[in-house]
């Protein structure tokens, strides 16, 4: 029995978003192997729901490799259908790495100024914008927060 259980109602769900999905991990002769477990793991891993094609022609090996894989990868089985089996299991959160600065880094912006007659290219300009910047729509860099300050010069005037 695998691990993940799905309703019916999601179970319908899941079988619609994998309707225009490619199989992703092809089962050949061999059978189930630890290869194949591997890059099925990866692949339910990188997208949450896959399909994985087995080229046998006995509906019983198919299901069982299904009910295999479904526990061996602790997945919920969503469709057989044919030489297509469906996985799904939930996408793990990946751990975001904590800057120690809040300051956001600089980065290479392609500015494009298109020509008045449009006859002419559009002149392309690489510009670097830093933490502090931004484009706006007319392709001109501007502080994102205006300079303070200080308390003594708005004292002075």
């Amino acid at each position: 029995m695998p691990a993940l259980q799905l309703t019916p109602a999601q179970r319908k769900e899941k079988r619609g978003e994998a309707h225009h999905l490619d199989p992703v991990v092809l089962i050949g002769a061999d059978g189930l192997t630890d290869a194949v477990v591997k890059e099925a793991d990866i692949a339910l891993n990188a997208h949450g729901l896959i399909k994985v094609r087995m080229f046998s022609d006995v509906r019983a090996d198919r299901e069982a490799a299904l009910a295999a894989l479904a526990d061996r990868l602790e997945a919920a089985p969503v469709q057989h259908i044919g030489k297509l089996l469906v996985l799904w299991r939930p996408v793990p959160e990946k751990a975001r790495a904590e800057r120690d600065g809040a300051m956001a880094a600089p980065r290479v912006v392609k500015i494009l100024k298109f020509s008045k007659n449009g006859r002419n290219r559009p002149q392309i300009k690489k510009v670097t914008v830093y933490g502090n910047q931004r484009v706006t729509a007319g392709g001109e860099i501007k502080r994102a927060k205006p300079r303070s300050t200080s308390v003594k010069k708005k004292a002075a005037g």
